[in-house]
């Protein structure tokens, strides 16, 4: 199976189309303003779909068989208090839940109704025409509960196409997730029909997803070593996002971080991104002294050590991705940034902006258990030199090709 950022960028659309339709849908059903947020391809393993409800919370669902233009299962799931809201907008009874029949049944319907205005968007993209079956309510507070009977979704080692999107209510704490799973020969299909050029080997990409999952460790390793903070990779995803879309995932909060540009094969951004009191933490394990400055901004000093710290991960990660690759990829030195959510990220979706409108994102979270720790890092390849980088790729090489990082003095920190 092969792909390309035209077709995927179809796909893209696809998804945005549905999100919307079912997202009026609702809100003509219900009265109950609604909001499309981000909508992604994420390529995902069976590990990373669990993590989506690695919280416990009591879910409910409705989930559609495909069959025609795109074969798969398509399911709405929702915690079980969204749902609630929702049953009661739409029977008008502020005493309904999801413990009686009507109340259920409502909910099936909902859930068809928004699940066919996924569909009815695709099937306009597409330009053909797609089948629903009947509707089937779930219940659970796991993946399993809703997808572990599915051929199609991802096991743990397996990298599946996963459409996601996002719907909440306007003004309320009321949101839905929605999940396309493409049935494999189905989307092979597609993707003949909608490619432009050879496009990408599919095991190319899911190689070079190992690459970044070694990256992304390294990243851990890098700040456990300089830090003595013992961190792990939380979350860890590759998505397929309009460039506008990429702010939208940034927290709306002040963030710390360190901003590199790569050049090579293949070149593009990495960013590394903290919370305040992360990066204080940072600043406090590896500049262990007493400052007479009590101000909430950053020293010199501070700023050094959070530009080191980000400097040597960077080193870890592309080094790994170079050595794989058997290419060279250098790295700018690092651009403190202690700004606002999206405006930390906004000068790199700007320069991407001039040659491209989709990217592939690694989206990863790297925590420390019991302390603050958060670190969100985002790599943003150039989608073309990513096609060749990947079009050259020995898969074989990624397992055996180990990557350490060096700790020495730095230059331009």
């Amino acid at each position: 199976m092969k792909l390309d950022v035209n077709a995927l960028g179809t796909f893209y659309r696809m998804a945005q189309e549905g999100a919307g339709l079912a997202a009026g849908r609702l809100t003509q059903m219900t009265g109950v303003d609604t909001q499309v947020g981000v909508t992604k391809l994420n390529f995902m393993r069976g590990t990373e779909i669990r993590h989506d409800f690695d919280d416990g919370t009591e879910n409910v669902g409705v989930r559609v068989e495909l069959s025609g233009g795109i074969d798969g299962h398509s399911i709405l799931v929702f915690d079980r208090g969204s749902a609630e809201t929702i049953i009661e907008a739409l029977l008008g009874d502020s005493d309904a839940g999801l413990g009686d029949e009507l109340s259920q049944s409502a909910a099936t319907e909902l859930g068809q109704i928004m699940n066919n205005g996924f569909v009815d968007g695709w099937a306009d993209v597409l330009e053909t025409a797609i089948d629903v079956s009947t509707p089937e309510f779930q219940s659970g507070t796991t993946a399993a509960d809703f997808f572990g009977d599915l051929e199609e979704a991802p096991s743990d080692d397996d990298l599946a196409l996963v459409f996601q999107s996002h719907i909440e209510a306007v003004g309320a704490e009321t949101g839905f997730r929605h999940y396309l799973f493409p049935e494999h020969e189905s989307m092979a299909v597609l993707l003949e029909r909608l490619r432009s050029n050879e496009g990408i080997e599919y095991d190319k990409l899911e190689g070079f997803d190992r690459m970044a999952e070694q990256g992304a460790e390294e990243v851990a390793k890098t700040a456990t070593t300089l830090t003595g903070i013992d961190t792990t990779v939380e979350i860890r995803r590759l998505n397929f996002v309009s460039l506008e879309a990429i702010p939208q995932e940034v927290a709306n909060e002040p963030l710390v971080g360190v901003a590199f540009e790569f050049d090579g094969t293949p070149s593009g951004y990495l960013l590394f991104l903290f919370d305040e009191q992360s990066a204080r933490e940072i600043v406090d394990a590896m500049v262990p002294m007493e400052t007479d400055d009590e101000s909430d901004e950053f020293t010199e000093m501070d700023r050094s050590a959070i530009k080191e710290l980000g400097n040597i991960m960077a080193s870890g990660f592309l080094d790994g991705w170079a050595n794989v690759l058997d290419t060279t990829i250098d790295h700018s030195t690092p651009e403190f940034i202690h700004d606002i959510g999206a405006a930390a990220v906004d000068p790199v979706v700007i320069q991407l902006g001039e040659s491209q409108d989709y990217a592939f994102v690694f989206d990863t979270t790297v925590v420390a258990d019991g302390q603050a720790f958060d670190c969100d890092v985002y790599a943003i390849p150039d989608e073309s030199d990513l096609e060749r980088a990947l079009n050259d790729l020995d898969v074989s090489r990624i397992d055996e090709t180990p990557t350490t990082a060096e700790f020495a003095d730095l230059e331009g920190t």
